[in-house]
């Protein structure tokens, strides 16, 4: 630590005011402690930037001849001044120094401090700036899985619907092929029976949720104006309803009536011979519906089984 005597020293060192032995013994000391050189060099560049920030000025021209005029008029009415001693110029020269160097190290103070506050904005607005992009991330983060997962769920989905839909598929098409050729056997039977290879023969689909293997066959002799409608799997009904055959001509305006019949409530077959009420000339479709017991002279019940 620097003494206070070794400070003055150390201000009028830094001003050129120390002479002869106290600048050597001041040199000496100077060289062996770096804290004290250190000193002595903050105090030369304060005086160095006092000097330099003071604006230049230029005296005025009869500056030099009244100064001149001055000193020899002060030679010839007084003595010669006694010439000022260390000790009167040190008080002066002490206060000074320290007058710099209080101002540059109250300089580097503020600068220092207004430094630190700005290092701390700056560090406040970095911590924001990166817990914004953090919570971002993780927002990002989140909503990525939660669509990975929905892809993931909506791609489970799809295949088991495309598997239930290929096992479907499957299934309809061994009905279908099983339904086609129980229609060609009732066909190729009731053909043998009739002995008539010119029948007109018709496949009733069934429409029924309840029964759908039910199915209807239905042969046509055009020059007999009659038929046999063969009926397989259909559900027997209430005792006061009875299933009726309606065929389609396009001469008329509504179905021909082609008769009632019932079915047996073990197998859901039947054989029924049928004709038509009005000449047939061209058959387009039939169909069964579910009527009231001895049927009706126009169908009023739903279509339980069509074919064309």
């Amino acid at each position: 630590m620097i003494d206070e005597r070794h400070e003055e020293l150390a201000a009028l060192y830094a001003l050129d005011l120390l002479e002869g032995e106290e600048r050597s013994s001041f040199k000496t000391a100077l060289a062996a402690d770096a804290t004290l050189a250190s000193l002595v060099r903050e105090l030369r560049d304060a005086g160095a930037t006092l000097a330099y920030a003071a604006p230049a000025a230029v005296p005025p021209a009869a500056l030099r001849t009244r100064v001149l005029e001055s000193v020899g008029a002060a030679k010839s009415a007084h003595p010669p001044a006694k010439p000022l001693s260390f000790f009167s110029v040190f008080p002066w020269a002490v206060a000074a120094a320290l007058t710099l160097s209080a101002a540059w190290l109250g300089q580097l103070s503020l600068a220092a401090q207004a430094e630190a506050r700005l290092l701390r904005d700056t560090t406040t607005l970095a911590e924001i700036a990166l817990k914004g992009t953090q919570q971002q991330l993780e927002a990002e983060r989140i909503l990525s899985r939660r669509r990975l997962l929905d892809s993931e769920q909506q791609a489970a989905d799809t295949l088991r619907l495309l598997s239930s839909t290929r096992t479907q598929l499957a299934q309809r098409d061994t009905d279908l092929s099983a339904l086609n050729e129980r229609v060609a056997a009732l066909g190729t039977r009731l053909q043998r029976e009739t002995g008539l290879a010119h029948l007109k023969i018709t496949a009733l689909a069934s429409l029924l949720k309840n029964s759908p293997q039910a199915l209807a066959v239905a042969v046509w002799h055009p020059d007999r104006q009659e038929g046999l409608l063969h009926v397989e799997k259909l559900p027997a009904l209430a005792a006061d309803h009875d299933y009726q055959l309606w065929v389609v001509d396009p001469q008329y305006p509504i179905p021909v009536d082609g008769g009632v019949f019932t079915v047996d409530p073990q197998t859901g077959d039947a054989r029924i011979p049928f004709k038509s009420k009005l000449p047939i000339t061209n058959i387009a479709a039939y169909a069964i519906t579910d009527e009231v017991k001895g049927g009706v002279a126009q169908s009023a019940g739903p279509f339980l089984l069509l074919g064309k």
